[in-house]
């Protein structure tokens, strides 16, 4: 049966996801079957299974990091939110209903501990480790009786867990020890090692810290990780205000680009390949004011697509895009922006709200019907000689009226739509971005409308920049994490 390790937070986005990363890694790298797992991830941000299930997007890297093909076993509960206290409750890869938060914890979670239950045995019996990572905070003690993610996993796998604190937000020693405090005795008796994550500064400087809380609660500290900016795809709308994100003075970047931040935003992360293109500014735009006069705009997916199209208009997004689109802005529309951006949108079964139809930006010949019935998979394509790859994950049906498509598909079918010489794109593609010839392609012909010499055309495909996070991140946390006393807290002896 596998040997459990766990890695819980003292609150969210410390940096649990990385830390369960860089863990898959060095014990695929030290030659064992390792498996990442989550029973309950909320997040806006999935990942399509080879046989279309949707789980989260950190078990989806977790799991390409551990050298194994993702399912949904990986992370059998996904949460999806759509409005405000309202999420899609995602089973075992497939919508199951969409639920209230009160709904859910009252009449879901005891339904949802014989499925987690499932998985983990399964995992357990085909594999030696299991890298299980946690949700927020164990110690949230209003949730607790209703808990599917922290400690009760703990429990059920026997796992050792490992409690990841963030220095760099402040008062670490007081969110271990509060952590600690708030946790029943039987659970604290699981947490086994404690890791400083996100530091910056002299390391020393944490010494008399460090032998104080080892002193004070016999937990041993693990390492202390210094802050690292890798490109890993992020889970959450927490990654929205990361660094990554720059905020351009005028003419600092020879190109601008634009990302809408929609109140709904999902699976944002196709916009991180740009961050890796030389003299490329990326700015997320929540006002008009913010807008500029950018080389394109990009409209993301959304959880709520009539919705997110009705913030549009009440802030004046649709206008000022028209107006840009108007003076030969390039803009992308991928999932819920790509249908925003066509003629009408209707909902004639309530699929999406309350069955109102509505006007899009007009400015692709296309008309979406919102009906039942997720669809979920990976695709292939070919646009202009390029063989693209990404995943499909939406409501609704898209017809053509004019123009050509964006692609054609693998299947025979086409997918999406062009106008204007590629000024204007939409499509369901996600992960197009992430086809790194396609894009260096697109910043070279933006680069050439402004008069500028081309970037070289030969770069590194994105599995191979993937690569090299796993191995850097791995490289890290050897380099700041005891490994020898990570195998002693789950008696696995090391030759």
């Amino acid at each position: 049966m596998a040997t459990s390790i766990m890695v819980q937070g003292t609150a969210s986005d410390v940096g649990k996801s990385m830390i369960c990363t860089a863990l898959c890694r060095i014990f695929l790298q030290d030659g064992y079957k390792v498996v990442p797992f989550k029973s309950q991830n909320m997040a806006l941000n999935s990942f399509v299974t080879q046989d279309g299930g949707e789980i989260g997007r950190a078990q989806g890297v977790q799991a390409e990091a551990a050298g194994v093909v993702a399912d949904t076993h990986m992370n059998p509960i996904l949460l999806k939110p759509k409005q405000d206290m309202v999420s899609e409750v995602i089973v075992h890869g497939k919508h199951f209903l969409d639920m209230t938060a009160t709904s859910y914890r009252n009449e879901f979670v005891h339904k949802a501990l014989p499925i987690i239950e499932k998985s983990v045995r399964k995992l357990q019996a085909e594999y030696d480790i299991i890298v299980l990572e946690g949700a927020g905070s164990p110690a949230e003690i209003n949730l607790k009786d209703r808990d599917i993610a922290n400690m009760r996993m703990a429990h059920m796998s026997d796992a050792a867990v490992v409690l990841v604190a963030d220095i760099d937000r402040g008062g670490v020693f007081a969110s271990i020890i509060g952590t600690l405090a708030l946790l029943d005795e039987d659970e604290r008796a699981r947490v086994k090692g404690l890791i400083i994550n996100k530091f910056r500064g002299m390391r020393e400087l944490l010494d008399d810290g460090i032998e104080w809380v080892e002193r004070e609660t016999g937990i041993p500290v693990l390492g202390v990780v210094p802050y690292i900016d890798v490109n890993i795809e992020a889970e959450d709308s927490l990654a929205l205000s990361s660094l990554r994100f720059k905020k351009p003075k005028a003419g600092e970047f020879a190109l601008d680009i634009v990302m809408i931040r929609l109140p709904r935003i999902s699976n944002f992360t196709d916009i991180d390949p740009f961050f890796d293109e030389p003299e490329v500014g990326v700015r997320l735009v929540a006002k008009v004011r913010e807008l500029g006069t950018p080389d394109l705009i990009v409209l993301p997916g959304t959880k709520a697509t009539l919705d997110d199209l009705a913030w549009l208009r009440k802030e004046g997004f649709d206008e000022a895009i028209q107006a840009l689109a108007a003076r030969g802005t390039k803009i992308i529309g991928i999932c819920g922006g790509f249908q925003m951006l066509g003629e009408t949108l209707t909902d004639p079964d309530a699929v999406e709200g309350d069955g109102t139809a509505a006007k899009g930006l007009g400015l692709l010949p296309v008309a979406t019907v919102f009906s039942a019935g997720k669809k979920t998979v990976q695709m292939t394509g070919e646009r202009n000689g390029l063989s693209l790859t990404g995943y499909e994950i939406h409501l609704g049906e898209t017809t053509l009226l004019g123009g050509e498509p964006f692609m054609t598909l693998a299947d025979g079918r086409v997918d999406g739509a062009v106008v204007n010489n590629e000024q204007i794109i939409g499509t369901y593609f996600h992960g197009l971005f992430h086809n790194r010839t396609y894009t260096r392609a697109l910043v070279n012909a933006m680069r050439a409308d402004k008069g500028l010499s081309p970037l070289p055309s030969d770069v590194k495909s994105d599995s191979e920049r993937r690569e090299e996070a796993y191995n850097m991140v791995a490289d890290h946390l050897r380099e700041h994490v005891d490994m020898a006393k990570v195998y002693d807290i789950m008696n696995i002896e090391r030759g």
